[in-house]
């Protein structure tokens, strides 16, 4: 009689910490890290949904081309988030004045957080999901917004803010995903995993 085989594994195709810990709240610790470095840059005239999507995409196929001789190909599962204003994609802010620029620009306003996921299954098998919440900032003051950027809570997060920080005091409302907007749908992520056949306890 032959041994069972191993369940697959599930690999996180993101080196974000904030990640894995919403991984967690689903009781799922991934097997490997596996950070794909691609090209971020959107494409003339791509639209937000589309870019999400497709960066989510990318990040899964890039990860699996990075195990590792004899590593036991899992599910990988990628994400992706992008603020929006409009048709207009905010970028991630690596320095004060684009964190500053883009809390001028969504001061007052709604706009759109678009976080895709997508699982690549063992057999190749490619599902995706988009999660779409919608936020809107207080009026901020310039003196609000020299205190968040002094913080440094926005460096590396898309449109210059990360909602679970202190900039969850300045947001007058939300409609849609909170973790979405922190980087991981866990609605959309379960019934990825679970129509993949992924265990879930």
């Amino acid at each position: 009689m032959s041994a069972p085989r191993p369940s697959p594994t599930l690999i996180l195709a993101s080196a974000s910490p904030r990640r894995r810990e919403l991984l967690a709240r689903l009781g799922i610790v991934p097997a490997a890290i596996r950070a794909s470095d691609i090209d971020e840059t959107p494409h003339r005239a791509e639209l937000p949904r589309a870019y999400a999507l497709r960066m989510a995409r990318e990040k899964a196929l890039a990860s699996r081309q990075m195990l590792e001789e004899g590593e036991q190909a899992g599910f990988i599962l990628s994400g992706d988030t992008v603020v929006a204003c409009g048709r207009r994609i905010l970028p991630k802010a690596e320095d004060e004045g684009t964190a500053r620029t883009c809390l001028h620009l969504l001061s007052g306003r709604r706009h759109r957080v678009l976080s895709a996921v997508a699982l690549l299954a063992p057999d190749g098998t490619l599902q995706e999901r988009l999660s779409e919440t919608v936020v809107r900032f207080k009026s901020l003051s310039a003196e609000e917004i020299e205190a968040y950027v002094a913080g440094g809570e926005w460096h590396g997060k898309a449109g210059g803010y990360a909602i679970q920080g202190a900039a969850e005091g300045l947001i007058a409302w939300i409609s849609g995903s909170h973790s979405g907007v922190m980087g991981l749908p866990l609605f959309e992520t379960r019934a990825l995993l679970k129509s993949a056949g992924f265990a879930l306890g």
